[in-house]
């Protein structure tokens, strides 16, 4: 390394540099990934709680319209045959 001229160890500081301003760059961009993930995680879990609760209403909802189907069709049944 003591034969490294100037210029030499110019331009290699001026590559390390470099290097470092894109880690930095990275590891920004890595915190900023790892907490959009950690959001979409926890969205995932509030969604994951809420599905017995709107499976449960999408079963009552499914009951509702069979008994209105079921009135309608007595009405007409019983307008056309009594």
């Amino acid at each position: 390394m003591s034969d490294m001229s100037f210029k030499q160890a110019k331009d290699l500081t001026e590559q390390f540099e470099l290097a470092q301003l894109g880690l930095t760059q990275t590891i920004k961009k890595l915190d900023k990934v790892t907490n959009n993930f950690d959001e979409s995680v926890q969205r995932q879990e509030k969604i994951m709680q809420y599905m017995p609760k709107i499976d449960k209403k999408l079963e009552i909802m499914k009951i509702i319209v069979a008994l209105n189907i079921g009135f309608v069709i007595g009405l007409l049944v019983a307008k056309f045959i009594l």
